[in-house]
């Protein structure tokens, strides 16, 4: 699945995930929506969540790379079907066991193994010494939701593990 990235460059270029993927050649970064091109847009405010049914529509998945301070903020007026990643946790340094507050290359890990790409997850997240923290962490989730029909199905899923973390 091609990966590309709609790049702000508004944090560390140091810690910037997006940037070392597309150093190894696994994620092309575009600098205007307009040359983003269409694919499942990770967006963690679109209404549906992405399930295995989604990789029919795309061999693309998209992400934005920007601060989560400015995300809200930021245009998620990128081209194809907008899809939020259901629970998981970050294994980042910065946001360790943080649900939902997922770097790039997390999210895109998530969004491949969800879509049955767990692969090339693998070896997207190899370039980070805390990168196989982030499957051991979410191995449950990620292989359940891996294994459903629907958005539906997914959130079902998703909300048995929210009421684990109240």
């Amino acid at each position: 699945m091609d990966l590309h990235v709609r790049y702000e460059g508004n944090d560390d270029p140091d810690k910037c995930t997006a940037r070392r993927l597309a150093g190894f050649n696994d994620a092309e970064l575009h600098r205007s929506t307009r040359s983003t091109p269409p694919g499942i847009v990770l967006n963690p405010f679109a209404e549906r969540a992405l399930s295995p049914a989604d990789a029919e529509h795309f061999d693309r998945l998209v992400a934005l790379d920007c601060t989560w301070t400015t995300a809200e903020k930021e245009a998620f007026d990128l081209d194809g079907i907008h899809r939020s990643l259901p629970f998981l946790v970050a294994s980042n340094p910065v946001n360790y066991g943080t649900p939902f507050q997922l770097n790039t290359v997390e999210a895109f890990a998530g969004g491949l193994c969800i879509l049955g790409e767990r692969e090339q997850a693998e070896t997207v997240l190899s370039y980070f010494s805390w990168g196989e923290t982030f499957l051991d962490l979410n191995d449950e989730p990620l292989r359940r939701y891996a294994a459903c029909e629907d958005s539906s199905d997914v959130v079902a899923i998703q909300d048995e593990y929210l009421v684990e973390e109240d």
